[in-house]
């Protein structure tokens, strides 16, 4: 359980030799999710020796290739690997449209469940939740409709203090359910043992939050108060300020005062422009902000 991301991609527009377009692994409390699908996204999974089979669900955060053409080759691989369970896919409305087309003209209709989830919506949003983890949009500013998402692990049950629970032979195994749910145990006298005495605090959650392409967008701080990793593009640093404007794009300055105002954890940068060669140009600048900065490349692997 936990959180272990890999970065697979995190430069921005056109892909290089060693620079490639933003694509991330999320394993987070036993869910295997990708977020964005740049080009050549299937190579780098390969490379870094992740089952295909396992990825149930896709979040894209907006329609801008170098977030998401690699998607459609992505799709026709799992076909070719004859795969059967059923792939969820979230995204700006127009994204069932743009891969529906792609299969019915190249005639590459899947044999498995492709389910699209498409995203309007200009206000934060849960998009999918069950027992174990819960994804909500973070709306953001960019040229064309975009969403950055936050993962948020479910809190576990309870742990059992079985030194205490073996002083009270009333309680059966039938009972320890319960007692995970945080139930107090009535003993038959009417007693009433509380639970804080019978159990111990479930692990702490974490939570990932993603903000793909987006301008400087302080009203974002309280969807990500807290979380434990923050990926925020980092397209510029301040010499290049003036271009944020047009391309709605954020310097690393700006990055680390969105982490500060939230209070997370770890900042982890990414998106950066190829007007740069010195990347450690981005971490020195936003420490000048923020404390825990990292820097994203592909390969990297963050863990909780």
């Amino acid at each position: 359980m936990g959180i272990e991301l890999t970065i697979l991609g995190c430069h921005s527009a056109t892909p290089r030799t060693n620079a490639h377009p933003t694509a991330q692994y999320l394993k987070i409390n036993e869910r295997h999710i990708l977020i964005d699908c740049g080009e050549g996204t299937q190579v780098l999974l390969r490379q870094q020796k992740i089952p295909f089979a396992k990825i149930k669900h896709i979040f894209i955060s907006h329609l801008h290739g170098d977030h998401f053409f690699g998607l459609v080759g992505l799709i026709s691989t799992f076909g070719l690997l004859d795969r059967r369970t059923e792939l969820n896919i979230y995204g700006p409305k127009g994204i069932k449209e743009i891969i529906t087309l792609q299969l019915k003209l190249s005639k590459s209709w899947t044999s498995f469940p492709l389910l699209f989830h498409e995203l309007k919506n200009k206000e934060s949003e849960i998009i999918f939740e069950d027992k174990k983890i819960k994804v909500s949009t973070i709306p953001l500013n960019h040229r064309v409709y975009t969403n950055g998402f936050l993962f948020e692990e479910k809190p576990s049950l309870r742990k059992l203090n079985m030194e205490n629970i073996a002083m009270e032979p009333e309680i059966e195994i039938c009972d320890y359910h319960n007692l995970k749910k945080g139930k107090d145990f009535v003993k038959q006298d009417g007693t009433i043992l509380g639970n804080d005495d019978l159990t111990l605090p479930p692990r702490h959650t974490h939570s990932y939050a993603f903000c793909s392409d987006t301008a400087y967008k302080p009203d974002i701080v309280p969807l990500l108060k807290g979380v434990s990793f923050l990926y925020h593009e980092s397209t510029f640093l301040e010499d290049k300020k003036n271009l944020t404007e047009k391309t709605k794009h954020s310097t690393a300055k700006e990055a680390a005062l969105i982490a500060k105002a939230a209070q997370v954890k770890t900042l982890i940068l990414g998106h950066y422009s190829s007007r740069y060669n010195n990347l450690d140009e981005f971490k020195i600048e936003a420490k000048t902000v923020f404390d825990d900065v990292e820097l994203a490349e592909s390969g990297k692997v963050f863990k909780i």
